[in-house]
């Protein structure tokens, strides 16, 4: 896939975090050797559910903190796979409030900074999950804002959410470059008015392909060709 160059008018680059900025994965990579043969499923499981409890939550006007819905999630996934240890839940919620940061995060931030644009994320986490991860990923000083969908008592891909960010930074959709892995989450913010970029670093098919991103890159690096390989 190729590099992507910015337009012109972008002064800020916002990002999804979990999936984007952070392997949502890696917690239980990290513990695959006491979980067992089951760990990918345990994970992908952990994974769906979480954000599936998500969309049924806003689609019916509720709402609870994501760390929340990640408990319940872990819980799903344990009933779904039997075999594996239930008393390792404390270690998987613990990994998860430090995720692996993807590698090419770090040097891309820099590199985006260096060239004068505001930095940050708009995720579904709730305020001290992503304070968790941002401070374990060593990204304190590389975001100008964190932003948790907390605050507007809405999941991703309400309309809501993405308005937080226009609020938070006072500029237009047209200046704010939206980044995110997540398929859905580039719809969504395609339709709110931000130019997308979808990072497929599995090269998946495309699901909505109405609501095209500006481009679909490979790697983060895809956006600043200059960071440090």
């Amino acid at each position: 896939m190729p590099s992507h160059s910015l337009a012109p008018q972008t002064r800020a680059v916002i990002f999804d975090a979990y999936g984007t900025l952070f392997d949502v994965h890696s917690a239980v990579a990290r513990h695959a050797a006491r979980i067992g043969p089951e760990a990918a499923r345990l994970s992908e499981i952990w994974r769906a559910k979480q954000l599936e409890y998500s969309w049924v939550l806003s689609l019916a006007g509720q709402y609870r903190p994501f760390w929340d819905l990640t408990v319940s999630a872990l819980d799903y996934a344990f009933a779904r796979c039997p075999g594996v240890d239930r008393s390792l839940s404390p270690l998987l919620l613990d990994a998860y409030r430090a995720l692996d940061a993807y590698d090419d995060v770090t040097d891309v931030l820099d590199a985006l900074r260096a060239r004068g644009l505001k930095t940050g994320i708009l995720s579904n986490g709730d305020p001290g999950m992503l304070a968790d991860a941002v401070a374990s990923a060593g990204l304190s000083d590389r975001l100008d804002e964190v932003l948790s969908v907390d605050e507007a008592g809405v999941f991703k891909t309400s309309p809501a959410a993405y308005d937080l960010v226009a609020d938070a930074l006072a500029m237009e959709p047209p200046a704010v470059a939206f980044v995110s892995s997540n398929r859905w989450d580039v719809a969504g913010a395609t339709l709110f008015g931000f130019p997308s970029i979808w990072v497929n670093r599995l090269n998946l098919p495309d699901e909505y392909e109405s609501f095209a991103p500006v481009a679909v890159i490979g790697s983060l690096r895809d956006l600043a060709p200059s960071a440090a390989p």
